[in-house]
Parts: structure tokens; sequence; C-alpha cells
């Protein structure tokens, strides 16, 4: 019997300061999170979505308080067939579309290329605005099943 057979959903929320240090948690509780998932997700796999997790975290930590107190909202939720990946916070808000660097140019300046691989390795990708202010990112990445 799988881990999340019947449509069980398994859910983690995690909230941590706003501080660079902080994203290694975020991190951690993915990877254990996905050892829950019927066919583990493991290697180059799993490393991508780390990848994606840290630059979505680094977004709202570099850019979402300017350097004042602040909290970053994770929700992971693990479904049989994929994950979903929240990163919220209540910061200055993000447009996602703004922030990601024309490719073409001949020269690319440092940073500005976490939605772009964001976008690369995730199935969907979205960024809304939240009510009490700043944004929520959200990813999905469709998982393999055993079935």
């Amino acid at each position: 019997m799988s881990a999340l057979d019947g449509g069980e959903v398994r859910t983690v929320h995690l909230t941590i300061p706003a501080k660079a240090e902080y994203i290694g948690l975020g991190r951690l509780a993915l990877s254990g999170l996905v050892r829950a998932h019927e066919t583990p997700i493991q290697g180059e796999a799993l490393a991508d979505l780390k990848l994606a997790l840290t630059e979505a975290c680094t977004n709202a930590v570099r850019h979402a308080y300017e350097g004042a107190d602040g909290s970053v909202e994770l929700l992971y939720e693990l479904h049989s067939d994929r994950l979903v990946v929240e990163v919220a916070d209540d910061g200055d808000g993000f447009d996602a579309e703004a922030s990601v660097p024309n490719l073409d140019e001949d020269e690319l300046v440092e940073g500005g290329l976490g939605i772009a691989i964001i976008r690369a390795i995730a199935d969907e990708f979205e960024v809304t605005g939240r009510e009490q202010g700043g944004s929520t990112l959200r990813f999905v990445k469709r998982l393999a099943t055993s079935s």
C-alpha cells in the first residue's frame, strides 16, 4: 500500500524568518516530505526541486522586506501525482514578468535568473499578490507514480 493511497495529501507548512540562513530549513522539509512519496524523489529530480525552492525563497528574502524583519511562509502539498510548493511573504510584492531578464542580451547581470530557473524546472508556475500585501509564488512538479 502506498503512502498516498486514496487521494491522501501530505501537507507541511513552515514559517521561517526572511533571512538567508533559514532557507536550508525549507530544503530539509522538502527532502523529508518527498521521501513519503510512493516513488521517492531522488537524485537530479530532488536537486532540481531544491534549487527551485531555494530560488523562490531567495527572492522573498532579498526583495520582500528591503532589509526589515519579516517572514516567509512555505507550504508543501505532496499528492500522489504532483508536488505543490508555495512560497509567500507579506512584503512589498513582486512582479514575476518584470523580474525575468531578457536572455537574448549579450551580457547578463548577476542575479535575476531565479524565476527563469523555477519556470524551467516546474510544470506549472504562477505568482500572485496577497490580499494583505506581498506575494505568493507557486510551482507544481508532476511526479512519477508506480501504478
